[in-house]
């Protein structure tokens, strides 16, 4: 089967074409002949080198998340799975290939009127956006500021911040044409990257959703109210400082906090619920996706130098 690799870490041009056996599923997994393989951020900073020291190794397979249909079931899989449309995370790695294997507890049936492409910008992006939210203590009537709100994990933080009744909510953005989509997704103010800008926009936040990290993550702490909460849910941007923290400490009676959030530390069983309700409100059209482009697999390539670029608004998606 063909699948790419990681050859070399660096740039996207280390990704490579290759062949592989198709794999057999295991106890409790399945085998999905993808449709829809979902290209994130994570995978560009896994690809970089930047996790070397995580355990993450050249020669492997990147993407998380897939779409397609079950062609074999493993030991102790119920045999219904068998030719159903599923959407599937694969793990830290496995998604870039045209057969994937993932556990049976990590895939979900499509409902009708969600496509595979469709499935690929929600699944993950969704569950992180939702408990992104809820581990920030957001509340009705609170401000949000969403920093990085151009891809799938941001759009889906807007729509659902908006939906859950805050109060104002910001985003950070590279331009005024992305603002503007944004803008029609749920988003109140348009902020420059650093947080700059936005005519009438809050002074201050009572949650930030921060999905870019790096050098630029100190300065947003100006940002929050007292009692704010920054939650980190990504690292685009690569790591911030090592002496972040010096910056709150510095407003200390302001008693704001930061913390990190991974949907790693979510139970199965309440990922699962979320998702479900998720994609069928999307199905029903009160949930958008953004499928930036459609590129075939062997183009990966291609799909990481536009988002290394920053040239990508929602999600590209690689078909087999």
């Amino acid at each position: 089967m063909k699948a790419v690799t990681i050859r070399t870490f660096g740039g996207p041009e280390g990704l490579a074409v290759t062949d592989l056996p198709t794999p057999v599923p295991a106890e409790g997994e399945v085998l999905i002949a993808t449709e829809a393989i979902g290209v994130g951020g994570v995978d560009a900073v896994i690809r970089s080198g930047a996790l070397a020291a995580y355990g993450f190794e050249e020669g492997l397979v990147p993407g998380s998340e897939v779409a397609g249909v079950v062609t074999a079931v493993g030991a102790g899989v119920d045999p219904s799975w068998a030719g159903r449309s599923v959407w599937a995370f694969t793990g830290t790695g496995g998604g870039y290939v045209e057969q994937a294997v993932a556990p049976a507890e990590e895939i979900l049936p499509l409902p009708a009127g969600l496509s595979a492409a469709d499935a690929v910008t929600l699944g993950g992006s969704g569950v992180v956006a939702h408990f992104g939210l809820a581990h920030a203590r957001f509340a009705p009537g609170e401000s949000v500021l969403v920093r990085g709100a151009a891809g799938s994990i941001g759009i889906m933080t807007v729509q659902l911040a908006a939906r859950g009744g805050a109060g104002a909510v910001a985003v950070t953005t590279s331009s005024a044409e992305r603002g503007e989509r944004l803008r029609e997704l749920g988003a109140t103010h348009v902020l420059d990257r650093s947080g700059g800008g936005g005519e009438d926009a809050p002074s201050g936040y009572d949650v930030i959703i921060d999905i870019v990290a790096g050098a630029g993550l100190p300065s947003f702490f100006d940002r929050l109210n007292p009692n704010g909460r920054m939650v980190a849910v990504g690292a685009v941007g690569g790591p911030p400082p090592a002496d972040f923290g010096t910056k709150m400490m510095a407003a200390f009676q302001k008693s704001m906090s930061f913390a990190t959030f991974s949907s790693a530390t979510v139970a199965a069983s309440a990922r699962r619920a979320v998702r479900t309700e998720q994609f069928a409100a999307a199905s029903r059209g009160e949930l958008h996706t953004v499928v930036h482009e459609v590129l075939p697999l062997e183009r990966a390539v291609l799909a990481h130098r536009k988002m290394d670029a920053g040239e990508v608004f929602g999600r590209i998606v690689l078909t087999p």
